[in-house]
């Protein structure tokens, strides 16, 4: 049950958007230039079509094909912050990937806001190239650079920010970015979250029980490729990728400054999992989660998260029932009905019209996909 004073601390910092990590202001740009002309949906359950007439939210709905989310929204692979989404609430997640590109003023200038307070940290570390890209080889090609650059300054027990993880987890490609990486004094490695608190007040439990199952899961993507657990052929399985295909000459040009000797994605994947596989890199010793006012950047607590993967499995598991089209998305049990107060999507909730239950349609529809 939800305490008193959660209930009443709740603002629109409370709906999740607050305490985004980097990888989750690079999803949420490219999603708003892919949608800025949708509007929010009123009060009425009426949302807009392309020629600018409204529809009721239940015909819209059916409009929907029969599939499993995956397919639906045409993925081929799952951010980490996707699942920690879900963890908050999943009908939320869902109704910000049916209807992308609209976001409160107030949410836009808390994101803004700390993309900056990220992006000093990590210029703190390293300089920033742009490199113009055109294809999703590309995109890859800069991820692994990036990885390539980064090993041998763990190897050297540096400190490191913004490393891209990657890995089939329950048969499903997650993707993700950690914030930073560096040593203890004691030698043992540390992941280290930002997250920036447009208040001065640590977030409430349940933030902070979303925050821990994402780090938790970056440990556990990141130490399966360290182990040797992530694969090529994983990879290109999933991500669709051709390895033959050349380089960009931008993306080609950074490699050969970086004195790397390749010409396709292919070679450049060859050199990411050897140095993963052959630098005996540790595994994630310690997971730390740091809070920070966003306007003064004093540090207003950090929590040391215990990693449990039978639990995080769990959990991971459930999550991806619903993305493989086992189940129905799930709103908040009713001792979280707070969270509704700040959602942009309660006056169209499924889930909370029906008073936390699942909608018939809905659980028909998810018999139906598996």
């Amino acid at each position: 049950m939800a305490e008193t004073g959660e209930e009443e601390t709740m603002s629109a910092e409370a709906s999740g958007f607050s305490d985004l990590s980097d990888s989750e202001f690079l999803d949420l740009e490219d999603t708003q230039e892919s949608s800025a002309s949708l509007s929010k949906p009123g009060p009425s359950s009426e949302l807009p079509q392309e020629d600018g007439t409204l529809i009721s939210l239940p015909k819209w709905k059916r409009r929907l094909d029969v599939l499993p989310p995956m397919e639906r929204f045409h993925l081929k692979y799952l951010y980490v912050t996707d699942l920690s989404t879900q963890n908050w609430c999943e009908q939320q997640m869902v109704y910000g990937k049916e209807l992308p590109g609209f976001l409160s003023p107030e949410k836009a200038v808390v994101l803004d806001t700390g993309a900056s307070i990220h992006l000093a940290k990590e210029l703190e570390v390293h300089d920033l190239v742009t490199i113009p890209i055109t294809t999703k080889e590309d995109a890859w090609a800069v991820k692994f650079l990036n990885i390539l650059s980064m090993v041998p300054t763990l190897q050297s027990e540096g400190r490191v920010r913004e490393f891209p993880v990657f890995g089939e987890v329950e048969g499903v490609f997650l993707v993700g970015v950690i914030d930073e990486l560096h040593y203890t004094a004691k030698g043992e490695l540390e992941l280290a979250e930002l997250k920036t608190r447009r208040r001065p007040v640590l977030p409430l439990e349940a933030q902070k029980k979303k925050d821990c199952f994402q780090v938790s899961l970056y440990k556990y993507i990141y130490d399966a490729m360290v182990q040797g657990k992530v694969t090529a052929a994983s990879l290109l399985h999933h991500v669709k990728l051709h390895p033959e295909k050349p380089l960009g000459p931008s993306v080609l040009r950074h490699a050969q400054q970086g004195g790397f000797s390749v010409k396709s994605l292919g070679d450049l994947m060859e050199l990411v999992f050897l140095s993963l596989t052959l630098s005996d890199l540790p595994v994630i010793d310690i997971l730390k989660i740091e809070y920070i006012h966003q306007e003064t950047a004093t540090v207003l607590g950090t929590e040391i998260v215990a990693f449990e993967e039978k639990e995080l499995r769990s959990k991971v598991q459930h999550y991806l029932a619903y993305w493989m089209g086992h189940r129905e998305p799930q709103g908040v049990d009713m001792e979280e009905a707070w969270k509704c107060r700040t959602c942009s999507y309660a006056d169209i909730c499924e889930w909370r019209k029906g008073g936390g239950v699942p909608s018939p349609k809905l659980e028909t529809q998810a018999k139906k996909a598996k």
